[in-house]
Order: structure tokens, then sequence, then C-alpha cells
């Protein structure tokens, strides 16, 4: 029994190999939106490279013209290139994006697996806190800090982290509740582990499915309210090449010009359509509710 324990650990590791492999290549949605945000970064990183213009070089003379081989997307009103500002401003909606998601996915975790782990009055309070931010409505409760904060990258990105924490905290909290009970917890508790290392090193981990999945989600949740501030206004103020100010800038013209307006809402539809397809083929590979029926 001893010498074949090693052999059907190997034979049990090449059969979830060859189980999970498979289902990421098989997976469209996942290929689909993990080369559709691979691109969107990859244009974004290397922004001033992929550019072919100034962001704010203008050309007069060639307004409004439209696709050539001088100016791949045509030109706005001012004569200036609109791939450069495109690339530029996919640079500008990421940063928010992933900032905010990051900070949102920390605070939002860090409550979830508090609240769930320890209960009781604990739980109660951090609970109820969640339920008064989640009683705002979003598009109100953003316009409110950024009115109040007034514009800006940073500004705009604490405006995102306050309404999307909250989705992160309920989630991680279900999660702690169940996970709390398992075997593997209750014998660390019973070694003596702190809770900070039961949270951080046994629940965490078996967590992190979920947060991956709602990360990947919410980043084109948030593409989608930075451009909606900066089509309103509150976003970065002019000339930065922010998708949704772009938009809105672009609507002045929609009768005889509608490409502006169509390349920056085309741009925001495929890099949210990326991460949605990302988000739902995540969802399929790290759900085992979803492995088991696959499996089936």
């Amino acid at each position: 029994m001893t010498d074949a324990t090693p052999k059907l650990a190997a034979t049990a590791a090449r059969r979830t190999r060859s189980f999970c492999l498979p289902r990421i290549f098989r997976n469209a949605s996942l290929l689909i939106g993990a080369t559709i945000t691979a691109t969107i970064l990859l244009l974004a990183i290397f922004a001033p490279l992929v550019a072919t213009h100034d962001l704010m070089q203008m050309d007069m003379p060639n307004r409004f013209s439209g696709p050539s081989s001088e100016h791949i997307l045509g030109t706005d009103n001012f004569g200036r290139d609109l791939w450069s500002r495109l690339v530029h401003g996919a640079r500008i909606s990421l940063s928010i994006a992933v900032i905010a998601v990051l900070a949102s996915a920390v605070i939002g975790t860090i409550v979830g697996l508090i609240s769930g782990y320890f209960g009781g009055w604990v739980d109660l309070l951090l609970m109820r806190i969640t339920d008064v931010f989640l009683g705002f409505p979003p598009l109100v409760l953003v316009l409110a800090v950024v009115a109040v904060m007034g514009p800006g990258l940073v500004n705009v990105a604490v405006s995102l982290i306050i309404v999307s924490w909250t989705e992160y905290a309920r989630v991680v909290r279900s999660t702690t509740l169940s996970l709390r009970e398992q075997n593997y917890v209750q014998a660390a508790r019973a070694l003596g582990a702190s809770w900070p290392r039961i949270l951080f090193r046994e629940i965490l981990p078996n967590s992190l499915g979920p947060i991956i999945v709602l990360a990947s989600l919410g980043l084109g949740t948030a593409i989608i309210w930075e451009s909606a501030l900066s089509f309103l206004g509150f976003g970065l103020p002019p000339p930065a090449p922010t998708w949704g100010w772009s938009l809105s800038y672009g609507t002045r013209f929609i009768r005889d010009e509608p490409w502006m307006s169509i390349i920056s809402g085309a741009a925001i539809m495929i890099t949210v359509l990326g991460f949605n397809l990302l988000g739902d083929g995540l969802r399929d590979i790290l759900d085992p509710r979803q492995q088991t029926r696959g499996k089936g």
C-alpha cells in the first residue's frame, strides 16, 4: 500500500491536468475574452509606441478627415489623430478600472472574511454598514462623490471603490460562512493557529475563485462607470482623451461626422465584452458545480 500511494497520487495529478487543460481550450468564452483583453492591455501599455501621432498634435487642414494611410481612424474637429487618442484613452480607462477593482477587492475581501468568520455582533455591524452603502443608488452615489472631490483620475477611482467594495464583501462573507466549518479550518483552530493565519492561509485561498470571477467582471463595469462619468462631464477634464469624453464630444458632430462617436463607443463595447467573456469563462472553469455538470 505504501509503494502504491505515490503512483496513485501521480495518476490523480495527471488526470486532473488532462481534465483542466482541455476545459480551458474548449471554453470559447474564455479564449475570446482573454484574447480581447490581452490585446487591449497591450495597446494601453505600449500606447506611446503604438500611437502614430502626438496626442495633442493638430492638423487643421485635415480636420474631420476619414481613415487614410496617414490617419488610420481619421481625425477629430481639431485635426488630432483619433487612433493615437484612442490608445491613450485605453490607458486612462484601464488604469482607473484596475485601481478601482484592486482596491475594492482588497477592502471587500477583508470585510467579508472578518464578518463571516467571527459572526455575531461583528457580522451584524459590518453587514449593516454594507447595507447602508447598498441603499444608495450607485449612480447617485458616484456623482455625489465626484462632485464633492472634483474630477481627476484618483477621485474617479475612489468613487468607483465606494460603490464596488460591497459586492466583494457579500460574496466573500457567504463563502467564509461555509468554509469556517470545514475540517481543515477546525484543525487549524485546534492547533492554536491565530485568526489572521486561519483567514489568510486557510480560508482566503479557497475563496479566490469567486473573487477572481467578480474582479474580471468588475473591470468591465468600472470601464462603463468611468466612461459614463466622462460622458456627463464628471471624469477627467479635457484634453484628456478619455473614451467617455470623446463619445460625448463626438455627439456634437454625429450627423455629419459620426465616426468620432462610433470609434469611442466601439472601443468601450469591445473592451467590456472582452472582460465579460473572460469572467464567464473563468466562472465555468473555477466553479465546481460547472465542472461537475460538464463532466456528467
